[in-house]
């Protein structure tokens, strides 16, 4: 962190990273959701937004309030604990102001096509002579090397061009996209690790990085073990459903209320599974006594799974997850309502209160637990410039006269 940051004019949050400035010029979610997870953890966070085109995340429903007073919940959860200000990085004005930020600042992250920054004068090699500790953390679709590193991108560019499209879905039928915006998370996330360690080596060695992320890139370590079965046997993987490549019995099955994911595939969960059920037999039957032999496709699909789906049916998920306690992996497949309504959910902290529009509504909270960090409160996402003032004067010492002529001229 730079010895001369002071961020208790910028409502300073506590945790880890209390002190460490991000300037975050980015939208939607490949990106928000990386310094969100830095706001989070207690660094000051401003988001940059252009004033007459602010993130269009803002326009992503669910809703909360009516009239002026509506706000996105959506955008809420990706920019939560966050300050905001507005700069027009095409106007001279806005420039020079981002560069007296970036002199402030231990990392920019900013989620342009590459290129984008350069033709606005704010490359990295122009902020680094600036500040010479700056992480510039730059997500994209393909990267900013490669031949394909100009083309515009979205979630499903990066699932498509990643390799999991075509292995997600079931078999003989057109593949399916996962059913979340997985390439922007992963993204995200794996840019968050990439700053924290380029600030790291920042703070030992004085001096700054790029940090290079790609949707494409990203996606592809998703895809388990489909990369070395190409290159090792030449085995295309495929849409498998449910299915485990080659484990089993390890998927979904039905149940008396909805279905549950078993994974009891060695033998040693086998006969606990096959004692919970009544049939203790069964874990010597000839053709499935082995795992070897319930690995085999037909075996699994005409013994074992007629067998589960026998058991199973008997019982709801609740019950099912009673029986198996921690005995034997089982799981109930759960609902949203289910998982925001769950127990371990709730002693986790996963699903935490945030204001939205004068009111607390429910949405996930930080995933890494820290023991001597407390991750109780969270605060509301920024309205467009809303501290443009506390910022620019708090880090920049921009007056109030200034203020005004700055906003006149359409630079904030």
């Amino acid at each position: 962190m730079n010895a001369k940051t002071d961020t208790d004019g910028l409502g300073a949050r506590s945790g880890p990273l209390q002190g460490v400035i991000v300037l975050d010029i980015t939208r939607v979610v490949a990106g928000p959701f990386c310094s969100m997870l830095f706001a989070d953890l207690g660094a000051t966070v401003i988001k940059v937004e252009h004033p007459g085109d602010p993130d269009y995340a803002r326009t992503f429903p669910p809703f909360v309030g009516a009239g002026d007073d509506q706000f996105s919940a959506f955008f809420t959860q990706f920019n939560r604990n966050k300050r905001g200000i507005t700069l027009n990085l095409k106007s001279g004005d806005g420039k020079a102001l981002l560069k007296k930020l970036v002199a402030r600042a231990d990392i920019l992250v900013e989620n342009f096509r590459p290129g984008t920054m350069d033709k606005l004068g704010l490359s990295y090699d122009t902020l680094r002579e600036i500040n010479p500790k700056l992480v510039y953390t730059a997500i994209s679709g393909f990267g900013r090397t490669g031949p394909n590193s100009s083309r515009p991108a979205y979630d499903n560019t990066g699932q498509a061009v990643g390799g999991l499209w075509s292995m997600n879905g079931y078999p003989d039928l057109p593949p399916v996209r996962v059913g979340t915006i997985i390439g922007d998370l992963a993204a995200s996330l794996y840019a968050a690790i990439g700053t924290l360690a380029a600030l790291r080596e920042a703070e030992r060695s004085g001096k700054g990085q790029v940090v290079d992320v790609s949707q494409q890139d990203s996606v592809l370590t998703l895809t388990e073990n489909a990369v070395v079965r190409y290159t090792v046997e030449k085995d295309v993987a495929t849409p498998l459903g449910n299915d485990h490549p080659f484990v089993r019995p390890y998927g979904q099955f039905p149940c008396k209320d909805g279905y549950v994911f078993f994974g009891g595939y060695t033998d040693k969960f086998w006969a606990i599974t096959c004692a919970l059920f009544g049939e203790p037999e069964m874990a010597r039957a000839p053709g499935i006594d082995t795992m070897e032999k319930r690995f085999d496709p037909v075996v699994a699909e005409t013994k074992v799974k007629p067998l589960l789906e026998r058991w199973f049916s008997k019982y709801t998920k609740a019950e099912l997850e009673e029986m198996a306690g921690d005995q034997v992996p089982l799981s109930a497949i759960k609902t949203i309502p289910e998982v925001v309504e769950d127990p371990h959910i709730a002693a986790r902290n996963m699903i935490v209160n945030v204001p939205v529009a004068g009111k607390l509504i429910g949405m996930f909270g930080l995933p890494i637990k820290l023991s001597a960090t407390d991750q109780s409160t969270f605060e509301k996402a920024p309205m467009p410039g809303e501290h443009n003032a506390e910022v620019l004067a708090s880090l920049i010492g921009v007056t109030q006269d200034e203020l005004e002529r700055l906003k006149a001229s359409g630079a904030i």
